[in-house]
């Protein structure tokens, strides 16, 4: 039952991460929620939560959502049945007595991610209360850089190419290689100035030939002295179909020069690697794992600033280099705009990020650091079969096992609602908790492209979608809920959210005043600016509105 008691007293509308806690609350051990009641949760055999944006108010005949300035725009609304309302989804109005208003997170000129917002709790006391004594454990050792190095796990997780010898996980393909196992006897052998590790920060520029993406330069810097030992222009396989010079900086003619191959490369940077005289060197990068890749170089020994520094919306979102450096060293990078990025620039930056992590201790540049995937917090949680035994997957679209399902107890990758629905009849009955995502009425709307741009985008009215192609699209979704609904066991809680509503114009104003604020940084004045192009106090106010617009949805809950 809702508790509207409750609502009505509410700022907002129940939040995402409600939504999240009234999960956790049924699955794991999260305290009750009070917007809701649920009588007997520990009767609930298993929770499904579908992410199905695209439902809106007029899809099931409902009013449009009111605003505080009519009525509470809170309160759960009473749907109509399927024969009075003429749904084209009949099976929300028919299984389901109330659609609740949900906000979406944000400010008050963006809508953040729905889904980060949901995967993401907050720890609970006693979790919080070991993660401290951790942090103050490390502090003792804050001065060496290896504290920071990635573990296997990580390496794993962020989809590194691990050598063979760590764990069988990497298929390399032709023209790779590894950095050599250097054994704990060789080690005790050396003398003791060469004991430590070399550290060098590295960054690679890559171009897209017909193969893909392929190295064109690296840069390797020497931690200790910050003298440049590795600086080359590498000549790809096959002829480049794009010099991507806006992040690159690689032009045409600057790669004309080039004869360095590959191989190569890995021939003449594989003794700074692994010398001769010393143990195997450590690598630091942001998103090492890319100029590995470009590299073909399986190496054991890694420090990421894109995993040791965090996002501030957590994981398992990672931060940009550029804006890491302005926020935590005060100093801008990769300002040449569309000449590119600078990899020298972008090393040094890491090296900097680095020393300021051990300058400060283990939690500089941290964020939500007493927060955890709801797949931590369930598999810590005791199920019907004891401590720990709370199975949960996830079902999307995409690669969701380094993404939002990496903590999951398994992960079901998709590339369609078909086979969205397909893994969901497969994975829940071995499975206490699912999620998955259905997006087919929200690509029939138009909302799926692509994030706007100033310069392809103009700020324009979202077009209304094919009534033919939305009604196709409504007819198998419900259809596709049928089925879901129809093999579920009885005691299952099927939690269907929005998550918002049409971001489309949102995105639109949100990249003119972008381009507009790129402009003025960049030294334009606003008369060297087309008016068309300005971005106005009234813009400022009509984006505000349609973030407010953006971040209303819908949320249905019921029990087979």
């Amino acid at each position: 039952m809702y508790v509207n008691g409750e609502i009505v007293k509410r700022k907002d509308a129940v939040h995402i991460n409600d939504v999240r806690d009234l999960i956790l609350h049924i699955v794991a051990d999260a305290p009750p929620p009070n917007w809701v009641k649920v009588e007997h949760p520990r009767s609930i055999e298993k929770v499904v939560a579908l992410l199905i944006p695209g439902i809106l108010p007029s899809t099931l005949a409902l009013p449009p959502l009111p605003t505080s300035a009519t009525a509470n725009p809170n309160v759960p609304l009473s749907i109509p049945l399927p024969a009075e309302s003429h749904t084209p989804i009949p099976f929300i109005a028919s299984t389901y007595s109330h659609a609740c208003p949900t906000r979406a997170p944000g400010d008050q000129t963006r809508m953040y991610s729905v889904l980060s917002e949901f995967f993401q709790c907050q720890v609970t006391p006693q979790e919080k209360a070991k993660r401290q004594a951790q942090r103050a454990t490390q502090r003792a050792f804050d001065s060496t850089p290896a504290l920071y190095m990635l573990t296997l796990k990580e390496m794993i997780d962020n989809e590194y190419p691990v050598p063979s010898y760590m764990a069988d996980v990497f298929e390399k393909g032709p023209g790779w290689i590894e950095t050599p196992q250097v054994s704990e006897e060789s080690l005790l052998l050396l003398p003791a100035d060469k004991m430590q590790s070399k550290i060098y920060a590295i960054d690679c520029e890559m171009c897209l030939t017909e193969d893909g993406k392929e190295l064109t330069r690296v840069c390797m810097i020497d931690y200790g002295s910050g003298i440049v030992v590795y600086d080359k222009l590498v000549k790809p396989p096959k002829p480049v179909t794009d010099y991507m010079t806006k992040w690159s900086g690689i032009t045409e003619s600057l790669l004309a020069s080039a004869t360095t191959t590959v191989a190569e490369v890995q021939a003449q940077i594989m003794p700074i690697l692994a010398p001769k005289d010393g143990p195997i060197s450590i690598l630091v990068g942001h998103s090492l794992e890319s100029d590995l890749r470009a590299l073909r170089i399986c190496h054991p020994r890694c420090i990421d600033t894109a995993v040791i520094y965090h996002h501030p919306r957590g994981r398992p979102l990672k931060p940009g280099l550029a804006w890491l450096t302005k926020k935590w060293l005060n100093r801008e990078i990769q300002t040449r705009g569309d000449s590119g990025h600078d990899p020298e620039e972008d090393a040094r930056a890491c090296i900097d990020l680095l020393r300021a992590k051990l300058k400060y201790g283990p939690t500089y540049g941290e964020y939500k650091t007493d927060f955890e995937s709801i797949y931590e917090r369930m598999g810590r949680a005791s199920g019907r079969r004891g401590p720990g035994s709370v199975r949960s997957v996830v079902v999307d679209h995409g690669n969701p096992g380094v993404m939002h399902g990496s903590k999951a107890s398994s992960n079901v990758p998709c590339t369609s609602d078909e086979e969205v629905l397909n893994g969901l009849l497969q994975a829940i009955p071995a499975h206490e908790f699912a999620f998955g995502r259905f997006t087919g009425v929200a690509d029939a709307l138009g909302w799926l492209t692509p994030k706007a741009t100033a310069a392809e985008t103009p700020v324009v009215t979202p077009a209304e979608p094919s009534p033919i192609v939305l009604a196709n699209a409504q007819a198998t979704l419900n259809n596709q809920l049928v089925t879901l609904y129809t093999s579920l066991p009885a005691r299952t809680a099927l939690i269907i959210f929005t998550g918002h509503s049409d971001p489309r114009r949102m995105a639109s104003l949100n990249a003119r005043k972008s381009a507009f604020e790129s402009a003025i940084r960049s030294g334009k004045k606003a008369e060297d600016i087309d008016k068309a192009d300005w971005w106005t106090a009234t813009d400022g106010r009509e984006l505000e509105e349609e973030v407010e617009k953006a971040k209303r949805g819908l949320l249905f809950l019921g029990v087979k």
